[in-house]
């Protein structure tokens, strides 16, 4: 947790003087279950910095898998062959997933 060592600190007296009702009081307040915010509104308000790019696109070269590749059946990565770890009703699994 973060301390603000500006602030002004209470002595032992001010601390003794605090009722256990009244600290728990006031943690119950600052909690609260329920989130406000709507995640879509918050994401459709939310901005990139930097150039609009919405009439952008993009261009990628999207090659098929080479014969020293495989793709797994379990994270669907591409992988190197070398990375095989076993092979079930034809459909091969990475090491990684394996593991």
């Amino acid at each position: 947790m973060a301390t603000d060592y500006d602030a002004p600190r209470k002595n032992d007296e001010e601390t003794s003087q605090d009722s256990l009702e009244e600290l728990k009081g006031r943690r119950s307040d600052k909690q609260s279950a329920v989130v406000d915010e709507d995640e879509a509104e918050a994401a459709d308000s939310y901005e990139l910095p930097g150039a609009d790019l919405s009439g952008e696109e993009l261009l990628v070269r999207v090659l098929p898998a080479q014969s020293d590749e495989f793709t797994c059946a379990s994270c669907f990565l591409v992988r190197h062959r070398s990375q095989v770890a076993k092979e079930k009703d034809g459909l091969f699994y990475c090491k990684d997933c394996e593991g």
